[in-house]
Formats: C-alpha cells, structure tokens, sequence
C-alpha cells in the first residue's frame, strides 16, 4: 500500500463525546463535520474545528437532512432549490466558524440520506455540482466512486476536483450499495476484516460484496464512520495499515 496516496476521512461532530472526537481525530487526514442539519451544534463545530487545527486534519464540512431524530438516514425528497438552501445554510455555517478561528473549509460530504438522494438522481447531482462551483469553487467534493456526482462533474467544462470515496467499513452489496445498517455483513469491525478491505481497495482495486463477486473501487479517499462502535480502533489500524505518519 502506497503511504502518500490515500486520504482517510471520517464523519465527526455528530453527537459522539469530546473525548472520542479527539481521538478518532488523531488518526485521520480529513474530517467531515456535521454542520447543524442531522447533527452539530456551534460548540461541536467549534470544537471540531479547533481540534482538526491541532492534528493538522483537512477540514470539511457535512451536510445532512433536516432530520435529527432518524440522523438524517432516511429516504429523502427534495429539489434543486431546496439543496442550494440546505447546502448554503449549513456549509457557510462551518465556514464562517472556520475563518474564525483561522481555519478554512477543504472539502463537501454529504450525508446519509442526502448522500443518497444526489448519487441517485442526475438532476440533483448536477445542481449539487453547479452550486458548489458557483459558492465554493476551491472546495472539493468527496462523493461515491462511481457515482452520479463523479460522472456529472468529469463533464464540467471548467472542472471540478472530486475525491471518490470507498467505505473501509461498511459491506457492499452486488449492486455497489452499502448493506443496510442493522443486516448480517453491514459493518466491519476486526483487524482482520480491516486489512482485508483495504488490501482489496488499494492492491487489487476491487472491493469483494456479501454476495461474493467484485465489484471496482479505485478511490482517493477511504471512509471510516465515528459512530460505527470500533470506529476509534477501525481509525488506527487504517492508519497504520495505510502508513499515514
């Protein structure tokens, strides 16, 4: 495995403690922050900023559904318009928070069912496309390899930096989704199973589904959830196993 070529990003600032914030933060080169819509509140922001400053993390911001009572997993709905709202309400609050504190955004994740909704639909990825070029045009998109957005911004005639993203673990079904959370095989959490999704990802460029064929994954970013429950050993290990130091 290459030690200069991978990014590994993780989900912060969504309700998970200070402590393991500050923990998960240690091993990782990009945080992705929620920014008030599933999950976040200023002083998690705040935090979140303050502490991606310490470790020297790339900074992004992660904006969710309105939806806290589900974390924003839900099935969503919405249009154009109303993603250019959500997008510019949560990401400029993190942005403002960051300039603050003498910090600036590098990238856009989105989350959960708002993650979902624009890979799945060309209409959405296309405005999500257009509408970070016209209000953050230096940020980059962290989006899934493969994916609508990918697809949609390789056509920008004035381009658009896209970091694909594969989930070290999360499983995949044969289709190229992630297995719901709660199903036999949806999270991955031993060195063992680590290790081997990683050696699959950034060997052999392919990621093995619960189905049991392959299917590609050569991405530039590699995910790792804060609230899969060993995310804080998931987080080092990868480090380790990528030779992030």
């Amino acid at each position: 495995m290459s030690p200069s070529a991978w990014d590994l990003n993780c989900d912060l600032g969504e309700q998970e403690s200070p402590s393991r914030t500050r923990s998960l933060m240690r091993w990782i080169t990009s945080a992705n922050i929620a920014c008030g819509g599933h999950a976040g509140t200023v002083e998690s922001m705040e935090r979140c900023v303050q502490l991606a400053a310490e470790a020297g993390v790339r900074l992004g911001a992660h904006p969710g559904p309105w939806d806290r009572a589900n974390m924003g997993r839900g099935h969503l709905a919405l249009s154009p318009s109303e993603l250019d709202l959500l997008l510019l309400q949560q990401v400029s609050a993190l942005a403002q928070l960051a300039r603050r504190a003498n910090s600036r955004l590098h990238h856009i994740k989105l989350h959960g069912g708002l993650y979902h909704a624009v890979e799945g639909c060309t209409l959405l990825a296309k405005a999500y496309v257009r509408i970070v070029q016209e209000r953050w045009p230096r940020l980059k998109i962290y989006a899934r390899h493969g994916g609508e957005v990918s697809r949609v911004g390789a056509l920008q005639p004035h381009g658009i930096t896209i970091w694909e993203e594969a989930f070290v673990d999360r499983g995949y079904t044969a289709g190229g989704n992630l297995i719901p959370r709660g199903e036999v095989g949806a999270l991955l959490e031993t060195k063992k199973e680590l290790r081997e999704r990683l050696r699959q990802i950034c060997d052999e460029g392919r990621i093995r589904t619960r189905e049991g064929n392959w299917i590609p994954s050569r991405p530039r970013t590699l995910c790792i959830h804060g609230d899969t429950p060993a995310a804080p050993k998931l987080v080092r290990w990868a480090h380790e196993a990528l030779r992030l130091s």
